[in-house]
């Protein structure tokens, strides 16, 4: 596993871009798997509830959009991190269903970017400051990862039900 993407294991192989191109279903159904009666249900103290999940990926989705188009505007410019649990303070009431529209509608945009992008600018530099030296692509590979990853959470969550 490489340790500029600590998601590389959940691609198993599979192309970043047809990953991207079907989390939006794929959290869709996850999210009626789970039911409405339980998408706001932490499934333990200190765990996100399917909902909170899904308003993490609608801003993981903001920022991941912006440190794309930030790397092919800027040469090797460094991104901001964030603090996903400071963020997620925000998301007790955020409805599901508005959570996986925001992502759906962010996601559709990124990927036009991505499309457009790849493979051209593949190689383009990208400073993380807690992870180091990326690439444009290893970005993409990333949010793939990252997206099967949370995918399998919300998976756990409906075989549950």
């Amino acid at each position: 596993m490489s340790k500029l993407n600590p998601y590389e294991g959940f691609l198993q192989e599979r192309a970043p871009e047809a990953v991207l191109a079907e989390t939006p279903e794929a959290l869709a159904l996850a999210l009626e798997a789970i039911g409405p009666e339980r998408l706001s249900v932490a499934p333990a103290p200190g765990k996100w509830s399917a909902a909170e999940i899904a308003c993490h990926l609608a801003d993981c989705e903001m920022v991941f959009g912006f440190r794309l188009r930030q790397t092919l505007a800027e040469n090797s410019p460094t991104v901001q991190p964030f603090d996903q649990d400071k963020w997620a303070a925000a998301y007790p009431g955020i409805p599901a269903a508005q959570a996986l529209a925001t992502f759906t509608a962010l996601r559709q945009w990124n990927l036009r970017l991505i499309g457009a992008s790849l493979p051209a600018a593949a190689d383009r530099p990208v400073i993380h400051p807690n992870i180091g030296a990326l690439t444009f692509r290893i970005l993409v590979e990333t949010i793939a990862g990252h997206d099967l990853n949370h995918l399998a959470q919300l998976q756990r969550l409906a075989a549950k039900g």
